[in-house]
């Protein structure tokens, strides 16, 4: 090896050397930086959620679900229920949230579970409702069918199966809460001598068989609540039904209501619940809660994509993140929203 060459070669080796020292330095600072740009959850244990099973449950939590996984860096699970064991699992703290709480539904046992001071009220959601509908075509075919009342008139038009001399009036569910209100409604209204209140067994085979009917163009009249993905992808008129009265309302949602009375069904207000010791201990994750807020025409809207996709909840709650980023990025800090959108 000739002298002359050798300042090269160890410029050239200590630039080597050098360099990947640099290198080492700043690999060495990455993982810090990247810790430090990176969330960190409130809580160090996943935030538990009530999974009630009605279609705009599943999904509003697995909107929350990815904006506290995405964007808030919390791990989250679901615990599987019905609404009232769910809103004794809240008090208990057995679950942190309980994403839909429908207070027409639950009104008595929410009262008592407040009066305890172990729940809370985060939010509204958006406001749900009920009533007896018929589809557009129906209204059109017999314009003077305006109210619930106005029934009688056409029963031959809504013919029974069963008994052809009586009109079929689609009431809710067997066995729900809403069927005690739709019977003692319906025999309010007198409509017990020209119609059949015909109470499908399970929520599926009511849907089924309006659906069913509404594709036919059949004239059917019916109850049903919303927002749900059968409202808001048909096109339904409401009947009129007498005003709201509460007093009469109220012993309408009896089994044991002696005298019903005729009276429409009260707005019914959805809210997001949370238990008050996980409130206490997370609260920017409780204040996320508290603004989740939908439009009732874009939980519709969503509804009516979900049922017509066939997908799962989880890929819903994407497709609502990707097409009204108007509406959730108003929940959340930008920055939040900037790591759920870079997630999508």
């Amino acid at each position: 090896m000739s002298l002359s060459s050798t300042p090269v070669r160890f410029t050239r080796l200590a630039r080597s050397i050098l360099g990947a020292g640099a290198f080492a330095v700043a690999a060495s600072f990455a993982p810090i930086a990247a810790q430090a740009a990176a969330p960190t959850c409130e809580l160090d244990r996943p935030i538990l959620f009530g999974g009630m099973n009605w279609e705009s449950n599943l999904i509003v939590t697995d909107i929350e679900r990815a904006i506290l996984e995405k964007g808030y860096g919390c791990k989250t699970r679901v615990e599987s229920g019905e609404t009232l064991p769910m809103l004794a699992a809240l008090q208990r703290g057995d679950v942190d949230v309980n994403s839909e709480v429908w207070l027409n539904s639950v009104r008595d046992p929410w009262e008592k579970a407040l009066a305890t001071g172990k729940v809370a009220k985060a939010g509204d959601l958006y406001p749900g409702g009920e009533g007896w509908f018929i589809p557009r075509y129906v209204a059109e075919r017999f314009p003077e069918l305006k109210k619930a009342s106005d029934l009688p008139r056409f029963k031959k038009e809504f013919a029974d199966p069963e008994e052809p001399g009586k009109g079929r009036f689609y009431g809710c569910p067997a066995g729900w809460g809403c069927e005690v209100t739709s019977t003692n409604l319906f025999k309010s209204l007198g409509l017990e001598k020209d119609f059949v209140l015909y109470s499908p067994g399970t929520g599926a085979a009511q849907k089924a068989a309006l659906t069913s009917a509404y594709k036919r163009k059949q004239n059917i009249a019916f109850y049903y609540w919303y927002p749900t993905p059968l409202v808001g992808s048909l096109d339904l008129v409401k009947l009129e039904l007498p005003a709201y009265n509460a007093e009469a309302h109220n012993c309408n949602t009896s089994p044991k209501c002696a005298n019903p009375k005729p009276s429409d069904y009260p707005d019914n207000p959805v809210f997001t619940a949370v238990n008050t010791d996980f409130a206490a201990k997370a609260p920017q994750t409780a204040a996320f809660l508290g603004k989740v807020a939908i439009p009732r025409e874009t939980v519709d809207k969503l509804l009516a994509w979900y049922d017509e996709a066939g997908v799962d909840s989880d890929e819903a709650a994407t497709y609502f993140l990707k097409q009204f980023p108007d509406v959730w990025t108003q929940w959340v800090p930008a920055d939040v929203a900037e790591r759920v959108k870079a997630s999508l």
